[in-house]
């Protein structure tokens, strides 16, 4: 079978592939165990708790001043930014009867903030449940940027490439080696028989 492309230019496609998505590929295959067996990998999550009081001339400003919805006064901003080991940038303030409540989940853990301007309570609650869940949620995505999400679709299309150049290689060398083809199709017949026998 004669393929209308040249054997150097599927080599070339095949090894750069490779090279773009050899760390990635690492990291998820890694992952991918560890999301597997996550019900067996104990993890206890480090939390750190912070109690605080508005100060009384920006509590006296904000009762007077009650904040409106999806607002955050900045110099509340600037007070929680100095008070907290938390930004700001991007998040949208949640009031609800004169309280307050930010989320700031992340990679591997999240934090919280609740804010109650009657009393001018502070609480601040921060999770962080560790590297293997940090790695885990990078792998799924979860609570990441937009950057890492097109990393994420990048490194799909890169593995797809590496897959199918090395399928057209195959096709190209399967006459020198005889176990190319019983290996290949071996290779597609197991995930779909464990599959059909996992169903009954």
């Amino acid at each position: 079978m004669k393929l209308p492309f040249h054997l150097g230019t599927l080599r070339q496609w095949h090894w750069i592939s490779s090279a773009i998505c050899l760390a990635a590929l690492l990291l998820f295959s890694v992952t991918g165990i560890t999301l597997n067996h996550a019900h067996q990998i104990e993890s206890r999550a480090q939390v750190t708790e912070i109690e605080a009081s508005l100060p009384a001339p920006l509590h006296a400003s904000l009762l007077q001043n009650p904040p409106e919805d999806a607002t955050l006064p900045p110099e509340l901003a600037d007070w929680l930014e100095q008070t907290l080991p938390v930004s700001l940038a991007g998040r949208t303030p949640e009031w609800d009867d004169g309280e307050l409540y930010m989320g700031f989940p992340r990679p591997g853990g999240d934090a919280w903030l609740s804010l109650d301007l009657g009393s001018g309570e502070l609480l601040f609650e921060d999770s962080d449940r560790g590297w293997i869940a940090y790695l885990n949620d990078l792998h799924k995505g979860r609570h990441t940027s937009d950057t890492w999400s097109w990393f994420i679709d990048l490194t799909a299309v890169a593995c797809l490439v590496f897959a199918l150049t090395g399928l057209l290689l195959l096709l190209r060398q399967a006459s020198h080696r005889p176990f190319t083809w019983p290996l290949t199709t071996l290779g597609l017949l197991i995930p779909l028989l464990i599959l059909l026998l996992s169903m009954h």
